[in-house]
């Protein structure tokens, strides 16, 4: 099947993204009839009829591309349902998909209706409203909000009733709001708890109770480049982002004499351990006065349809906490000889912590004990064991397999009763604790008693 028989394809057919128009018709359509009916919505770039490669028949299919997503949109909703020609059948128009695309489906106007956009934190829905309503009808607006303190993350949803709509608030708002279309929402996204600031339950998932970084600068890739003023070794460079676990290739780049251009390519093994780099040493200072930039580079893998790229930031934003919850820092082997670097907090959380205490002897009698339950998944025992120990007098970290609760054994029930004020509702690497008292063990005479 010939789908482009003319070679007069723009350079890029899915630039800008939904802007071509894949249209079912009679076979009787020809490419003129089709540029003429539809070029009353927009520029046309050009009008493909798909033709038999043995018969050079029209098969009934053509594509029609825009110069832009809000003319082929509307184009999308006034032509579908009509007749072209006398004595022909009314046509089908949908968006096409992307040539990278790898699904098997139209694209829907869920997935064109509602925009994704980078507000200031004082805004309210009202103010989004009335910022937005310029462009259509709008459905409602969302201010995505901290789950535990309430506030706007800077961040928002506005949902219209058409797709031609949201492409015309994209393609001429305040570039500032860097408007991109929101991922579609699952039905495994509707079952998550989200505090959004409206009863509806069914928006992209929360990265965390952490700083938001700017996702939609560019495409989150496994490649970083970091640039520095400072004369940085290789060996300094490799030992600085091999802290972080993954690290697959690290290369200072040098200029045709031997010299350092003052860059370095890093490579990690997955999408986590780039984004924590990123996040921890983008403008770090090595050495003391000259601060590093990190940013990502691309490293050469496809890349899908703006809706694919969010989706793959925001479960990229998600595999951070896999990485916080993975081997600590202070286990991963600095290379000899490079002490300078201080290693970084193996501990993120929200909440001021004491210095770390010791254990108590492994035989001390257990005065106290608290229950403490974990979302979205338990913590390391080492990093748990760091935390709670800070209160004194913590014996042991017990958690229980396959359940997302645990028990930490203390000798002293004040050192417990401060732990628990301290730590009840705080989140530590990414994952929220419910720290409570816990139930005495119940020793029965047909029972060994509990040793945790």
């Amino acid at each position: 099947m010939d789908i482009y028989p003319s070679k007069q394809a723009t350079e890029n057919l899915d630039d800008p993204p939904n802007s071509r128009l894949f249209v079912v018709t009679s076979r009787s359509i020809t490419e003129d009839a089709l540029r003429e009916s539809f070029s009353v919505f927009g520029d046309i770039q050009g009008v493909w009829v798909v033709k038999d490669k043995q018969t050079k028949e029209s098969k009934g299919i053509a594509y029609v591309k825009f110069s832009k997503s809000s003319q082929a949109c509307l184009a999308m909703e006034e032509m579908h349902g009509k007749v072209l020609m006398e004595g022909t059948k009314p046509v089908k128009v949908f968006i096409a998909q992307s040539r990278s695309s790898t699904r098997h489906r139209d694209v829907e106007d869920e997935e064109l209706t509602r925009i994704f956009v980078m507000i200031p934190k004082t805004f309210s829905e009202e103010d989004l409203k009335d910022t937005f309503k310029e462009y259509g009808d709008i459905e409602y607006c969302v201010i995505i909000k901290n789950k535990f303190t309430g506030e706007s993350k800077g961040l928002g949803y506005v949902r219209y009733y058409k797709p031609s709509q949201a492409a015309l608030a994209i393609e001429n708002c305040d570039k500032t709001y860097r408007a991109i279309l929101a991922e579609p929402r699952t039905k495994a996204a509707a079952t998550e708890d989200y505090t959004s600031g409206s009863s509806r339950g069914d928006y992209i998932a929360d990265p965390g109770n952490f700083p938001v970084m700017d996702y939609r600068c560019g495409d989150i890739t496994r490649c970083l480049m970091m640039s520095t003023r400072a004369a940085l070794t290789q060996e300094q460079i490799f030992a600085l982002f091999d802290i972080i676990p993954g690290m697959e290739y690290c290369e200072l780049q040098r200029d045709a004499y031997g010299m350092s251009k003052g860059h370095a390519l890093i490579r990690y093994s997955n999408l986590g351990s780039a984004l924590y780099a990123k996040e921890k040493l983008n403008g770090f200072e090595y050495p003391p006065g000259n601060r590093l930039a990190v940013n990502f580079v691309d490293d050469g893998e496809e890349r899908g349809s703006p809706v694919g790229r969010m989706a793959m930031q925001f479960v990229a934003a998600q595999m951070m906490t896999a990485v916080w919850n993975g081997p600590s820092t202070s286990q991963v082997m600095k290379p000899p000889g490079f002490s300078t670097v201080s290693t970084l907090p193996r501990i993120q959380t929200d909440v001021s912590l004491p210095p770390p205490k010791k254990l108590a002897p492994p035989d001390s009698k257990a005065k106290e004990r608290l229950f403490v339950v974990f979302s979205p998944s338990p913590l390391p025992p080492d990093v748990l064991e760091d935390v709670f120990c800070r209160f004194g007098s913590l014996i042991e970290v017990h958690l229980v397999p396959g359940r997302k609760v645990g028990y930490m054994k203390y000798a002293d029930k004040q050192c417990a009763d401060e732990a628990m004020a301290v730590l009840h509702g705080r989140v530590v690497n990414g994952v929220k604790m419910k720290v409570m008292l816990a139930d005495p063990p119940r020793e029965e005479s047909h029972k060994r008693p509990r040793t945790y």
